[in-house]
Parts: C-alpha cells; structure tokens; sequence
C-alpha cells in the first residue's frame, strides 16, 4: 500500500489540538506522509489536491471550517475532537491511532454530505458568496426587531416568514441550530434542505423539507441595520432591504471519515441525550405498583 498523503488542519487557540496534533505527527512518522501543516494557517490548493486525507482537530467548529476550504477538492475528512461537544469530529486522540491502518487503508466508511450554497444579487451584481456545511442563516440582528422575508422555492412563492429570521439546513447541519429552533433531525447522508422559521410570529408555521436540488430565494421585506446572512455560524455578510438571498446545493461536498466504532444514533444519543428515559423514582412506595406486581406474583 502507498504511503497516505496527509494535511492537518486545527485550531492553535486550543491547547488540547496543539498537543493532540503534536503527538499525531510524531505518531505517523513512518505510517504516513504530512504533505503541509496548515495548523491556523492556509494551504495551497494545489497541495491540497494531492492529499489522500485531512486530518482535523478540534471541536464541531474547526471541522466546519476545514470542511468548507476543502468542498471542492474531494479529500475526505477525519475528524480528531478536542472541543466540548465533537458531533462531527467522531475520533478521539486515542481511536485515531488505534484504527489509523484501517482508516487509511479504506476499510471504514467515508460518507459523502451535501452542501448549500449561497449568494446575493445587489444592484443586478453579486456582493456576496459562499459555502455551508451545516446551515445558511437569516438572522435579525440589532436592534432584534422582527423581519419580513419572502421565501420561494423553485420561482413559486413559498411564505413570508415573520419573526426572527430562518434557517436553512443540511442533514449534517439537522442537529445544530436547527435543531434547537424546533426542526426535525435528518440522516446526515440525505439529499435535503430543511426550512426552518426562527420564533415566527405565527403558530402555524412550521419547519418544512424540500429537495436538495431546490433553488430558494429569499427577499427582505423589512429588516433591521443589523440583518446579516451567516454561514455555519462563522461567516457574515450584511444585508440591504433589496438584496435577493439565492440559496442551492453546492457542487461540492463534505465527505467525513466514519468512526466504525459508534453510529451517528449512539452519538445522538450519548452527546445530545437524544430518546432519554425518562427519570423514574426507583424507591418503591407502599401501595404502589411495585407491590401490586410482586402480590401477583
């Protein structure tokens, strides 16, 4: 087997990543080959496409970011958490080295997740442009006032969504924000698009799916000074009352190296208690049900 051509990314403000990375490198000396240490730094696209893997440590955030600089070159991502919560990043320091042969040998799954991309049209030019692994965000901002939104889909009138602003989600992005705003969880290897209202002033508007392969287009009807289109949470782009928000898959996508050792339910699961038990009482009380089942017995 040839060697596997490597490039790492992290977060350097993380101590743990700096030392996780450093023990990864001295670990894959002989194993593998670290074509560029893009650690806080840029890497050339040109040697980006000569990698067979990115490896990346940190938290859900720094995946999100490798993620969108790595949408157009194909390498698949694996994933190395030292953050808090690591849904996406799903190998710890440990299971890394430990399953390093198979991951690189091809022996686990490399899962192919969409993207969206999205743009505005201002004064009949593009101002902006961008991609999204997990969700593009119209978000209200100062002074927080409510806004008014026209949302499309496919050139045929969809809502107008008053309140706080929308979201619109990957499958991978289903259990980050718009999870919390109320809106379903997908299977991240789906080809669809959630819309997601923020607070609607509305009870009736609820969270809807669509295509993958849908265009949406969004108006501002009424907006703050601080309405601002956001990418993943990271990127940031203010708006204008006639901006034209156009929103569809990107070409590109994020391809995640699976950790064979858990699924993408335990990790819902055991991160986000997803299907929790309820907390029962374990003391019997007299005269309670535990009594009656062991009179009948």
């Amino acid at each position: 087997m040839a060697t596997p051509k490597l490039i790492i990314f992290g977060d350097p403000n993380r101590r743990h990543a700096t030392e996780a990375m450093e023990h990864f490198v001295r670990f894959s000396k002989g194993r593998a080959e670290i074509l560029a240490n893009a650690f806080g730094d840029c890497c050339p696209d040109e040697v980006l496409r000569q990698a067979d893997f990115a490896v990346v440590f940190g938290g859900d955030g720094t995946i999100l970011s490798a993620a969108r600089r790595l949408s157009e070159t194909d390498i698949p991502v694996i994933g190395v958490n030292v953050g808090r919560l690591g849904f996406l990043a799903e190998f710890g320091p440990e299971e890394l080295e430990r399953l390093f042969d198979d991951v690189v040998a091809g022996r686990t799954t490399v899962e192919k997740r969409m993207m969206l991309d999205c743009h505005v049209q201002r004064d009949d030019g593009q101002c902006f442009s961008g991609a999204a692994v997990n969700e593009v965000v119209i978000a209200a901002g100062v002074p927080f006032s409510m806004i008014e939104l026209r949302l499309s889909v496919q050139g045929q009138a969809l809502a107008a969504c008053i309140g706080d602003g929308v979201i619109l989600s990957t499958p991978t992005g289903s259990t980050a924000y718009n999870l919390s705003a109320g809106g379903p969880i997908l299977a991240g290897n789906l080809d669809a698009v959630v819309i997601t209202p923020v607070c609607p002033h509305s009870l009736s508007f609820r969270p809807i799916v669509i295509s993958a392969d849908s265009c949406v287009e969004i108006q501002p009807v009424r907006i703050n000074p601080g309405t601002a289109v956001l990418l993943d949470g990271q990127v940031e782009h203010s708006l204008k009352i006639a901006d034209r928000i156009v929103i569809e898959r990107h070409p590109g996508s994020f391809r995640v190296v699976h950790n064979p050792l858990r699924t993408r339910w335990d990790t819902l699961a055991g991160k986000l208690n997803w299907a929790g038990p309820p907390k029962y009482n374990t003391e019997t009380r007299p005269g309670g049900p535990d009594d009656a089942d062991a009179a009948e017995k």
